[in-house]
């Protein structure tokens, strides 16, 4: 074998693995030495930065698998097909397309080699290491490195917005399955590419205290005890592949994700999401089908993203969870604010003619004022705005933020000749922490019992405990889900989040008593990985309606499987 011995003892310590990620995870490399281990200790704040390079699979397909490699204090940190914005990076080094073998896991010290040539195609590359080993990395110590620097600047925010072109993000989380990605729920071909993936959600509710005026107003709630599937969904997200292409979205599902005071059926199978978004000149994308209405931070978030099991009463009485309309999105500001206008007709759902239903505006505009240079300080503000024609008597009604719980508040339909709703967002994210407010009034013009309003707001705050930081979706102008840096089958504690939120809801006014509801909650998550996810919601809930005051509490654990 030719080569440096230096490389050659690489190789033996690899013992020539080449499944990237997990091949060789349960073989131990040799200890380091003395020396090695005080080069680390000198070097601990040392942030090792790899641009653009193939990782092999386990059947040895590359494709178009380049990533990035982030690592700090000798630990392998991230790995992503995103950019990597850092300050000052103590190395940084552009791998020019080349070829990683040997041993990446999250939070481990990697050890691998990157050569010019694939392995795969020519093994002749491993008989020659001097001449095509250009990096080489020993239990997180660099041990040669004949790669070319790279500048590193800040995250091309521009390209990070044509990676999803429509208002509404996908429904789950689409991981990237970097060391092989041949996924089998996922097709390719020249017209049309897709992936197929979906969720399940177990519930174990337990009521822990109800008072005799509780029991007055809502029953017995031990009656709402119990297991039961929350959410079963399944669909495909796929683009068709035109020169600028077209997203397209299609689900089914019971008992939704996303319910909302509008959602009678539970039970049973329905077209859940069916939507095409179609990109057009100057950065706009016209969404068309049933889709979410553009209104409402929350409520626009995919209640898996969320820290939350449930949404805040506020947003489940007064904001309805899908609807059928056309959407017309684009952004403002260099890509600080965005916008969005949309009408509504549910027809087709209510069997009615179109005359016959509730046609509505609605309109959303969000900005970021304030954010610090590394993005990780971001203060998110937003308006949205609902006008309804209320041909369809309005109703605000909901549970209490239990998904087995009866219905707590409820004004019942109310004639009426317009309805508008606003809504009010701002939210700070603070590295791990997340902090949030919302406000939503409705102004109701009700016929019979003249100038109705209802309104409630909600404060809300999360804690990743494992440090990990909610990504801006900078397009919707929403948070996306919880990234889990270290999965529990890679070595690492998943992500664990704590969380806390006060609602209060007041669907009381004028000659209508639907209610009033406080509700305090704490919650933990832990994700094992980024398709499971294992919560905690404990809530106390005070409703004041019927002329008498109650108080209950419950405690709710879930399960939540999505498919990878």
């Amino acid at each position: 074998m030719r080569g440096s011995p230096v490389v050659i003892a690489v190789f033996l310590v690899l013992q020539v693995t080449i499944a990237a990620g997990t091949a060789g995870a349960g073989q131990s490399t040799e200890p380091p030495t003395e020396e090695s281990t005080n080069d680390r200790e000198r070097e601990g704040a040392e942030r090792i930065l790899i641009k653009n390079v193939h990782l092999i699979g386990r059947q040895g397909n590359v494709g178009d698998l380049v990533v990035n490699i982030l690592i700090i204090d000798g630990k392998l940190d991230l790995v992503t097909q995103d950019d990597i914005s850092l300050a000052t990076p103590t190395i940084a080094v552009d791998a020019e397309s080349g070829f990683l073998m040997g041993r990446l896991q999250l939070g481990a010290p990697p050890s691998f080699v990157i050569l010019d040539r694939n392995p795969r195609e020519d093994f002749d590359v491993i008989l020659d290491t001097a001449t095509h080993v250009r990096f080489a990395m020993d239990t997180g110590v660099v041990v040669k490195n004949d790669l070319p620097d790279v500048s590193v600047e800040p995250v091309d925010t521009e390209a990070k917005r044509k990676r999803w072109i429509a208002y509404s993000p996908p429904p789950f989380a689409v991981p990237l399955d970097y060391f092989d990605s041949r996924k089998w729920n996922k097709f390719k071909t020249k017209p049309v590419s897709g992936l197929f993936n979906g969720a399940v959600a177990l519930d174990r509710l337990g009521w822990l205290t109800q008072d005799d005026a509780s029991e007055t107003q809502v029953g017995d709630l031990s009656e709402f005890e119990g297991g039961g599937i929350r959410a079963l969904r399944f669909g495909v997200v796929g683009t068709f592949n035109f020169k600028q292409p077209w997203v397209y979205t299609v689900y089914v599902a019971t008992n939704a994700f996303d319910k909302g005071f509008d959602t009678d059926t539970t039970d049973k199978f329905a077209w859940y999401d069916y939507r095409l978004d179609i990109p057009l000149p100057k950065k706009l994308t016209l969404s068309i089908g049933k889709q979410k209405e553009p209104i409402s931070l929350e409520r626009l978030t995919p209640l898996t993203f969320l820290p939350w099991q449930e949404r805040a009463s506020p947003s489940d009485a007064l904001l309805p969870a899908r609807n059928h309309g056309v959407v017309l999105n684009g952004m403002a500001l260099r890509g600080r604010s965005t916008w969005a206008v949309g009408v509504f007709n549910n027809w087709i759902d209510s069997g009615a003619s179109i005359g016959d239903t509730t046609t509505l505006l609605v309109g959303r505009v969000t900005g970021v004022p304030l954010q610090s240079e590394d993005e990780s300080n971001l203060l998110h503000l937003g308006l949205g705005l609902r006008r309804s024609n209320a041909r369809q008597d309005p109703r605000a009604r909901t549970e209490a933020e239990f998904n087995l719980s009866p219905v707590f508040v409820d004004t019942g339909p109310i004639p009426a000749d317009d309805a508008l709703t606003y809504d009010l967002e701002a939210y700070w994210r603070g590295g791990p922490y997340l902090l949030g407010f919302e406000y939503i009034g409705s102004d109701v013009d009700a016929t019979d019992s003249g100038d109705l309003r209802f309104h409630g707001w909600h404060i809300s705050g999360s804690w990743a405990i494992t440090g990990e930081m909610r990504p801006y979706r900078e397009r919707s102008g929403i948070f996306d889900p919880l990234p889990v840096a270290r999965p529990v089958n890679q070595g690492g504690w998943g992500a664990v989040e704590a969380a806390f939120r006060y609602s209060s809801l007041d669907l009381s006014d004028g000659d209508v008593d639907g209610g009033e509801m406080d509700t305090w909650s704490i919650g933990l998550n832990w994700w094992l990985t980024r398709s499971a996810q294992f919560s905690v919601n404990y809530r106390y809930i005070l409703l004041d309606r019927f002329g008498v005051e109650g108080d209950s509490s419950g405690i709710n654990a879930r399960l939540t499987l999505i498919l990878d």
